[in-house]
Parts: structure tokens; sequence; C-alpha cells
């Protein structure tokens, strides 16, 4: 019979047989076809027919009818297939992680906006912030007294004038300024590709996301608030320069994003990396795992950042920092 000797015990015993498929006896409680009819009947009525089981049932209970549990419900929705979505929304859709990676400047452009602290508690300016992905550099910037998307638009157009080019990808969360039509169909004339962060998922724009936190705990940044949109202006003027010209930057190897923009950190990191070399050979003893400090430029950025960078010694998750 090609059974095993388990299953014939089984069998002899008058087990129940548990396997999925297998016809059971029928329970003595359970719900008669005339009663599995009535659910159905309920639940596509036109009363009911845009509510779920767990708002049927107590709606039910309050008119003094008890049919069958809420778990009941379901089921018989389930085996009859009526268990969908019962409303207009639409449905969830799980969206792909943004993939696009940087190997150069211009390739990829990320941007976001954060409020700066304004004079009284609950009053805000808007920083448009633009940075290219691969040297961190700030490109674009501006502080509105509000978020629209007419106005990132121009924050946009200033930072590609001042680059004279077009990023292949512009990079942004799904903010309503970002998703505005002015902003999008600009990019779409220049023929500029739209990527955009998963829902609810900061680390899909952690680079910009990790330069805002860069910007509020500034040793200079007035935790006060600006006193007006002036003031904070100069402010981030002062910021811009300072980052993009003297802070060196722990994701590009500890240069500053200028130099990376400009391709001068090849010559600083392999005068770096003769100079680890020399050290190296004038005390051994000292270089216990016998390997230098990796100084090689990084060779590419992805959009989510990784604890190790395509050319970069692995260091163990430690966290980048803008």
């Amino acid at each position: 019979m090609k059974i095993s000797t388990r299953t014939f015990r089984r069998w002899e015993s008058g087990v129940t047989d548990r396997r999925r498929g297998a016809s059971h006896r029928r329970r003595s409680n359970a719900l008669s076809e005339e009663e599995r009819e009535k659910i159905i009947e309920v639940c596509t009525s036109s009363t009911y027919s845009s509510l779920t089981p767990a708002q049927i049932v107590p709606k039910l209970a309050d008119q003094g009818r008890y049919i069958a549990s809420e778990r009941t419900f379901y089921r018989v929705l389930r085996d009859n297939n009526l268990n969908k979505r019962r409303s207009r929304t639409k449905p969830p859709k799980k969206r792909a992680r943004p993939v696009h990676t940087a190997v150069k400047p211009g390739d990829i452009w990320t941007l976001d906006i954060t409020w700066l602290n304004g004079p009284a508690r609950g009053i805000y300016y808007y920083a448009y912030v633009i940075i290219d992905l691969y040297s961190r550099k700030i490109v674009g910037w501006e502080v509105y007294e509000s978020e629209s998307s007419e106005q990132l638009k121009r924050v946009v157009k200033r930072a590609m004038a001042r680059e004279n080019m077009a990023p292949k990808v512009i990079h942004s969360d799904n903010g309503s300024p970002m998703k505005g039509w002015s902003l999008v169909e600009y990019l779409y004339e220049l023929d500029v590709n739209i990527s955009r962060s998963r829902p609810r998922v900061s680390n899909d724009n952690a680079h910009i996301e990790s330069l805002f936190k860069t910007v509020k705990y500034f040793p200079s940044y007035p935790y006060g608030g600006f006193a007006t949109i002036e003031e904070s202006r100069k402010w981030m003027s002062e910021f811009v320069d300072h980052y993009n010209n003297d802070h060196q930057h722990s994701g590009i190897k500890f240069v500053t994003p200028q130099q990376a923009h400009s391709g001068e950190h090849i010559e600083l990191l392999n005068r770096r990396r003769e100079l680890y070399e020399g050290a190296r050979k004038s005390t051994p003893g000292r270089w216990i795992s016998g390997r230098c400090r990796d100084w090689n430029p990084v060779s590419e950025v992805s959009i989510i950042p990784t604890n190790k960078s395509v050319g970069d010694e692995a260091k163990g998750g430690q966290r980048e920092v803008a």
C-alpha cells in the first residue's frame, strides 16, 4: 500500500486525520447553510457592503441581532471569495527601495526641507537644502517663511545655474513641496529622473537627514531662535561656506565636500597614503595588523547608506557622521 507503519497504526486507532484537505465529520455546532447564507446576505446588502465584519457585528448587536462571531463572518466571507477590501481606499503597496548610486559629482542630488527656530515658540523658518550625494557638497539652499513646490523649484533652478549642469537623478522624500506639480513638471522638462523615499522610511534619505543634525548641533546655532528671516539667511550662508570648504566629512575620508566635488581629494588622499606608508616602514612594530589606514577615495555612494562603501575598509559598523 506504500504507507508507513505509523500511518497504518493511526488509522487503526481512529485518531482524527489532521492533514490539510482531509475530510472531517460535520460538527454538531457548525453553522447551517441557512446561517451561512444569512451572513453573506447581510455583508453584501447595501447597508453593510462597505463595512468590515469588525463593524458589522457590533451594529447587528445594537439591533438585538446575533448571527455569528466576527471571526466566523470573516471565515464565511473567505470561503466565498468575498473577504476583500470593502471600501474605496487604495490597497497598500510595497514600494521598492531606492537603488540609485552616484559614482561622481553631479550624478545624484538629494533635497529636503528642515525647520529653523523662529523668534517665538511655534514660529519657524524653512531651510531648503540640496546636496550632491557623491561629494556631500551643498549645491543649493534658501530660507523661506513657508513651504511650497514653487519655491523649491526656484532653489533647484538656482543650483543648476550655479553648477552649470543638471543631475541625472534628484532624490527626495514624499513631502508635498517635493511632489508638487510645479517642481515635477520642471524636472520632467529637463529629463531629470525623480527618485522618492519609501513612506515613513527616513533612512531612504539619510545623507541629508544627517546634514540637518549637523546644522542643528552646530556650535553657533541659536537654540533660542532667529529673530528675523534675514538673520537666519545670514547664519545659513556662513554655515554653508564652512561646511563646503572647511568641514572634513567622515563619509568621504575626511576631506571637505568642495575638495571631493572638484576632484582635489584624489591628490590629497594619495599624499595621506604615502605618509602613512612611510610611517609604517619607519616603525613597523607599531603597526600590529601590518596594514595602513585606507585612504582610497570612495568609489560610489548609494542613496541608502551601508556600513561599507565600495573601495572602503570595513569599520565594524561605524556610523557615518555628516
